[in-house]
């Protein structure tokens, strides 16, 4: 994961409709996109609620969170650690817990479940969430649990487990996931393209 590059408000928009429209050839104008999609809305709230989280004021962040996730069925901890032009195509079911780290470029499908797995309950500074690296497309109804890691360029199938790490560019499917190395096709389909039938996310 690089380090956050400075960028404006305004330019962090236009990317992520630019973003929304690389993935998704269902989005027809930057004005469909930038009212109707409510991954980009959860992204945007998350990002002034990640703003008042690290000023200390935890109970406005964490009322704005709930407040977008009732409107758009997403759930995303201000406490996250995110980076530029995460997509969450559909959306509805997310969850990213608070100490959950994802890189650039990752996107996410509906129902995933970034979710805590720890023996040290809820101590303080203490990661229990994933870290996904640059690029990871996770399926839908995914679950991908603990302080583990997933390498860049990876792909989680949909409705799989995951609770271990992997290194870059794996494939991960079933329950619990198993780890197997991506082919040229499925690191094309991780980017946009088509996966083989049993790996649709």
């Amino acid at each position: 994961m690089n380090p956050p590059e400075s960028v404006s408000v305004f330019g962090r928009i236009r990317e992520d409709i630019v973003t929304a429209r690389t993935h998704d050839p269902a989005a027809r104008s930057n004005t469909e996109v930038f009212l109707a999609y409510s991954g980009l809305h959860a992204v945007w709230s998350y990002r002034i609620a990640n703003c008042l989280w690290r000023r200390g004021l935890y109970l406005p962040a964490r009322l704005l969170s709930q407040v977008t996730r009732f409107l758009t069925g997403i759930e995303i901890h201000p406490g996250a650690t995110i980076g530029r032009r995460l997509f969450i195509d559909h959306g509805m079911g997310v969850v990213i817990g608070e100490t959950a780290v994802l890189g650039n470029d990752v996107m996410l499908y509906h129902a995933v479940t970034l979710g805590g797995k720890s023996r040290h309950g809820h101590s303080r500074g203490v990661r229990r969430h994933p870290f996904l690296d640059d690029g990871v497309t996770v399926g839908a109804g995914a679950k991908v649990l603990g302080p583990i890691t997933i390498g860049a360029w990876s792909t989680i199938g949909s409705n799989a487990v995951v609770t271990k790490d992997a290194p870059p560019r794996s494939l991960l499917v079933g329950i619990p996931a198993t780890v197997r190395p991506q082919t040229p096709a499925t690191v094309e389909s991780a980017r946009g393209g088509t996966l083989e039938p049993e790996y649709y996310l």
